[in-house]
Formats: structure tokens, sequence, C-alpha cells
């Protein structure tokens, strides 16, 4: 019974060598450059600068964007089952998910004709 968790064991540890080693090793073989510029934030080549939020609130805009992500992420994966028991669900499988695809499709294109895709 516990000989099959060998082989998960043994992918953990030298998962763990392999992250503790490269942090040791890291110092040793990178390179030792320094200038300013690699200690300033970078932030999609614009200069960050301090901006006051106006009372301390962030744009709608920004809970719309981050709130549509997590749904088209969480649908996305409602696929990982399918794929994976594909061949037993058969025809029936393959109806139900290409009605939950074009589900799908309809809300993303509802999103983009409302314009919530768009960065003002």
């Amino acid at each position: 019974m516990l000989s099959t968790y060998v082989p998960i064991l043994g992918l953990f540890a030298l998962a763990a060598v392999f992250a503790l080693g490269s942090v040791a090793v890291a110092p040793y073989v990178g390179p030792r450059r320094f200038n300013r510029a690699k200690f300033d934030a970078y932030e999609c080549g614009i200069e960050p600068v301090d901006q006051p939020l106006t009372g301390g609130r962030f744009p709608v805009k920004y809970y719309l964007t981050a709130m549509l992500f997590i749904i088209f992420d969480i649908e996305i994966v409602f696929l990982y089952p399918w794929a994976v028991h594909n061949e037993a669900l058969g025809v029936f499988g393959l109806v139900e998910m290409v009605v939950f695809i074009v589900t799908v499709f309809i809300a993303y294109a509802y999103v983009w004709r409302r314009g919530g895709l768009e960065w003002d």
C-alpha cells in the first residue's frame, strides 16, 4: 500500500532539492552587475508615479475586470473533468459540453458588445 506513494514522494523530494538548490546556487552563478535601473520598479514600461486615490476608492472598472476574469477562469476549469472523461461520457457529454461552450461564448460576446473588455 505504501509503495504506491513512493513515486509521488520521490517527485516532491526532487522538486524540493531542485528549488532549494536553485536558490542556493543563484548568488554564485548569477550576474553581479548592479545599477539603479535594476532596483527601480518596473510596470509596463511606464515610470511609476504616486497618484493619490480620490477618497480611497478604486474605479469600478477595476472590479468589473477582476470579476470577469474570475468568472471566465472558473468556467474554463469545468472543461478539465470533461476532457479527462471524454470517452466515458459519450455523445451526451459532447452535447452538454457544446451547450456549455456556446453559453460561455454568448456571455463573452455580450460582455464584449457592452464594452466590458475595454480598459479606459
